[in-house]
Order: C-alpha cells, then sequence, then structure tokens
C-alpha cells in the first residue's frame, strides 16, 4: 500500500552535518522524497507538533524540552511516500531511544546521548522525527506543509518497486 509519512530531520541531524546520508538511507531502500523544506521553527509550530498529550504522557518537562529542542535551529521537514511507508521509515530510523536503537538504523548510527537529557529523562537526541502512524501521518503533513509543497514524479526504479 502507498502510503506518506513526515520525517523531520531535526536540529542536531542539521547542525552535524547528517541531512544528505538521512536522506540517502531513505532513498537506497526505494522511498520517494514528494515534499522538501528547511524550516525555522517558531514557538507555534512546536507547541503545535509536540502536543499537549505529550505533556499528558511524559510530563510538562519533556514536551519543553523537546519544543525547546526542535526551536533550537533549522529543521528539515520531508514527506515520504512508499509502498508501507510509514513502517518502513521506522525501521530505517530505529528505536525512539538512541541507547536502544540498533547499528544499521539512522538513530543507532548517528545519535550523541546528552548526560543531561539522559539523566533528566533517560532518552536522548534522536536526530529524526517520523510519525508514529497513519492518523499521525495525515495530521503531520497537514502541519508542516500545503496541497502545493507536494511533488508527483517517478522514480526510475519505480517500475521495479511495488
Amino acid at each position: 500500500m502507498i502510503e506518506q509519512t513526515l520525517v523531520l530531520i531535526k536540529p542536531d541531524g542539521v547542525q552535524r552535518g547528517l541531512i544528505g546520508e538521512i536522506i540517502k538511507r531513505f532513498e537506497q531502500r526505494g522511498l520517494k522524497i514528494v515534499a522538501l523544506k528547511m524550516v525555522s521553527v517558531n514557538k507555534n509550530l512546536a507547541e503545535k507538533h509536540y502536543t499537549e498529550e505529550i505533556a499528558k504522557k511524559h510530563g510538562k518537562e519533556v514536551r519543553e524540552f523537546l519544543t525547546s529542542y526542535l526551536k533550537s535551529g533549522p529543521t528539515i521537514a520531508m514527506a515520504i511516500q512508499g509502498s508501507n511507508a510509514i513502517a518502513t521509515v521506522r525501521k530505517i530510523i530505529g528505536g525512539t531511544y538512541p541507547g536502544e536503537a540498533e547499528i544499521g538504523t539512522i538513530r543507532g548510527d548517528f545519535c550523541h546521548v546528552s548526560k543531561f537529557y539522559v539523566v533528566k529523562y533517560r532518552k536522548g537526541r534522536n536526530l529524526v522525527h517520523a510519525s508514529a502512524n497513519k492518523k499521525d501521518a495525515k495530521k503531520e503533513l497537514a502541519l508542516w506543509f500545503s496541497v502545493d509543497d507536494f511533488h508527483d514524479y517517478k522514480l526510475a526504479a519505480e517500475e521495479h518497486l511495488l
């Protein structure tokens, strides 16, 4: 099933010069980038992305950290399309917590784990965000992109892909 999902390369991924390497991982799996932009995230967008649900589930401090983290520098927003794109992208990026992400995934290969963050939140900066499911993908894509941002084209190898 062809799906679209949101992927964000967060400020630490941009600042560390990992944009090309991260995009390469998706393209090598036959996924197609149908929208792409660099965004300076403001408070409003950060809070719409990391909703109050985050605070209810993980605590106000975690939401504040995540919104601050997203606002700390430019973010790359991508709409990625392909067969089972949501599950495929999530496999490529790896587990949410950098210390637990498998080697060979984006997070497992590139995440730096901040001592402060691990002590305080038991997690780490995880370089990328990807929509968790179809409902989130639809909501997040609409938040980050307008209809005019999307492009339809065929990949050279698309006839061989599901």
